[in-house]
């Protein structure tokens, strides 16, 4: 009988432990612990109906978003796992208002901070839509054996060592990249693992998904109006009119435009002049994947990556996709600069 040949996450990371420059170990035992929180989360999510784990908390959080039992669950889950790790000296998470530090010495001395949306598209979870946790880490920048800072936090995007997000869905998928390509592992259930499935990945320059909330459409700048008429033009050259898919995960959206080419859509508006979607959370880690796969991202004038942010929630407007789709909206968008 023939064996099973699989490449665990953890087998995968020791392999391209020199990926991460500087690294002795320490990223491999971080990302091995959030693998951990994620399975433990996928389980709450797949039996959701089935206990008390449904509907609001009674909290609303720091964005101002009623926060969903789920998202309690997994950023505990999260945070607890980060700390356990022993390499992580602080944590960031869209659910709490200021940054998380530990007294202990070796989370002191830890060399990494995390920043995440440990519940994306939570809105969905009582209509059992797909939904994920988004992902980024950081070299510090204070010095080790000291408390991490505001200052570790607010780096640009072009910073992180590693970015990454896990896919609750018909199968789960942690997805993720450390400037090496970008990789994804399907949690096999018989066997409690992530296992490598989609090695290398490499979005499509060209795709045929639009994917934008486009009930705002009176209200988008001028610039995004004409490219989501262009999206809508029929043209047999350029296999037009594009799809629209908006599914109003940010995870689910991008997994999907990923593997199949497209591009995601949240543009400014007058009730929303900065965008809704948080810099550092959500943009900076889907922006890192999207390049490392081939494509693009943009806040409608410049790079995201590039983008020093200001304040810990910061938001922006973002466009996210296969690069010739991005460079087309952004064709659009600077005609009326």
């Amino acid at each position: 009988m023939q064996g099973y040949n699989v490449k665990t996450l953890t087998q995968f990371l020791i392999e391209r432990q020199a990926d991460i420059p500087y690294a002795t170990g320490e990223f491999t035992r971080l990302l091995y612990h959030v693998g951990v929180a994620a399975k433990l989360i996928n389980k709450k999510v797949n039996k959701a109906g089935l206990v008390d784990i449904l509907g609001e908390a009674g909290n609303v959080n720091v964005q101002g978003e009623d926060q969903k039992k789920l998202d309690l669950f997994s950023n505990w889950q999260l945070i607890q796992a980060l700390k356990n790790s022993r390499e992580c000296c602080g944590v960031a998470s869209e659910e709490d208002q200021e940054i998380i530090t530990w007294d202990d010495d070796l989370s002191k001395d830890g060399n990494y901070i995390f920043c995440m949306d440990p519940l994306d598209g939570s809105s969905n979870i009582d209509v059992n839509v797909s939904i994920g946790t988004i992902f980024s880490v950081y070299r510090r920048v204070s010095p080790r054996g000291e408390k991490a800072t505001m200052e570790d936090f607010l780096q640009p995007g072009n910073k992180q060592v590693a970015a990454g997000y896990v896919i609750y869905g018909s199968s789960t998928m942690l997805v993720y990249t450390t400037g090496r390509g970008v990789h994804g592992f399907t949690l096999d259930p018989s066997i409690g693992e992530f296992c490598l499935s989609n090695y290398s990945i490499n979005t499509p320059l060209d795709g045929g998904i639009y994917s934008i909330n486009e009930g705002n459409y009176s209200r988008f700048p001028q610039g995004v109006k004409d490219y989501i008429d262009y999206c809508k033009h029929d043209d047999k050259e350029t296999h037009r009119p594009y799809s629209a898919r908006y599914i109003g995960s940010l995870v689910s959206d991008f997994h999907r435009n990923l593997l199949k080419g497209g591009i995601f859509l949240y543009p400014p508006t007058a009730s929303a002049p900065k965008g809704k979607l948080r810099l550092i959370y959500e943009c900076n880690p889907i922006a890192f994947l999207a390049e490392q796969a081939g494509g693009r991202a943009f806040d409608g004038t410049q790079r995201i990556l590039d983008i020093k942010p200001e304040s810990l929630h910061q938001r922006v407007p973002f466009y996210v996709g296969s690069a010739n789709m991005v460079s087309k909206v952004e064709e659009c968008i600077k005609k009326y600069e």
